[in-house]
């Protein structure tokens, strides 16, 4: 099973999207990441899994697969926790992904599946208003910063419970307005 998550990461000051592809296929249980990830987003998968099942969520027993496009460019942080746990669990069928297109989302998660805060949230909001995507998904700790940019909804969570649950439609947010 296939799933895509939009993220953002910033190349200097500037935001750019990034495809976040995870897929799941039988085989040994393993947890591969391509596309440039630097030493942090390879150590992600090891936050993931942890905070997956942490949180309550079955990690699922398959081959992993994460794709960081576009893969010429360096990825690098811990921002991408958030969106490759999204990813597996919509692939393994524990999110409901058609919501996925509409939103970008970024955040490192703790073990326990609480989320911490990112740097550079305004280039990253810009860059969800750029590409006219419905808005933003990231740690609370960065909700108010990243709502200094008009135009875009942006949603500042706690943990990925709340996230799952915000993105199956069974809570109901209201977006960060400065």
């Amino acid at each position: 099973m296939l799933s895509k998550v939009l993220s953002c990461a910033t190349y200097g000051i500037e935001g750019y999207l990034v495809d976040v592809e995870v897929d799941l296929s039988t085989g040994l249980p393993g947890f591969t990441t391509v596309g440039l990830p630097d030493n942090a987003v390879k150590e992600s998968k090891d936050r993931v899994f942890a905070a997956i099942k942490n949180a309550g969520f079955r990690f699922p027993s398959k081959k992993i697969t994460v794709n960081l496009a576009p893969a010429d460019i360096k990825k690098e942080g811990s921002s991408f926790d958030l969106p490759i746990a999204v990813g597996i669990l919509a692939a393994s069928q524990s999110l409901r992904s058609a919501n996925l297109k509409r939103y970008t989302i970024l955040g490192e998660l703790s073990l326990d599946g609480s989320l911490r805060p990112v740097k550079g949230a305004i280039s990253l909001s810009l860059a969800t208003k750029q590409n006219k995507l419905d808005g933003l998904i990231l740690p609370r700790a960065n909700a108010r910063e990243a709502a200094i940019v008009e135009g875009i909804h942006v949603y500042g969570f706690d943990n990925l419970i709340e996230v799952v649950a915000f993105l199956n439609g069974e809570m109901d947010i209201q977006s960060t307005i400065v």
